[in-house]
């Protein structure tokens, strides 16, 4: 737990606090992105139930081949946004915990929002 230190916890402190002052009942879409994968799911906070995931884990990116990570972000979003269709949410919060909007996040949440969710 090195890697997460003070400031990644105070910063994703204070993202989740405006979540939940500004969530007004949506689902919210919360990321986790370690050195090697990215995992995502919605999740109802009225009831803490996760309604769906997708992760670099899922056995599509397996026979993917070598792609960069940024093309892989993109492709975890759009398949995020439609097991969301599925499940009929349209509408979500983003939570990118403490991690900068940067990088592998802002493509992934680009992703999510070519695929049909609005945040």
């Amino acid at each position: 737990m090195a890697r997460f230190g003070k400031n990644f916890k105070r910063r994703a402190e204070r993202v989740r606090y405006k979540i939940r002052s500004k969530s007004s009942g949506k689902p919210r879409l919360s990321l986790f992105r370690s050195e090697r994968h990215i995992y995502v799911q919605i999740i109802d906070d009225s009831c803490g139930r996760t309604l769906c995931s997708a992760s670099t884990l899922d056995k599509s990116f397996k026979e993917s081949g070598k792609i960069s990570d940024c093309e892989i972000a993109a492709k975890v979003g759009e398949m995020i946004a439609a097991r969301a269709k599925e499940i009929g949410v349209k509408e979500v919060v983003f939570d990118r915990g403490g991690c900068n909007y940067h990088g592998r996040v802002k493509v992934l949440a680009d992703g999510a929002r070519s695929g049909g969710l609005l945040f």
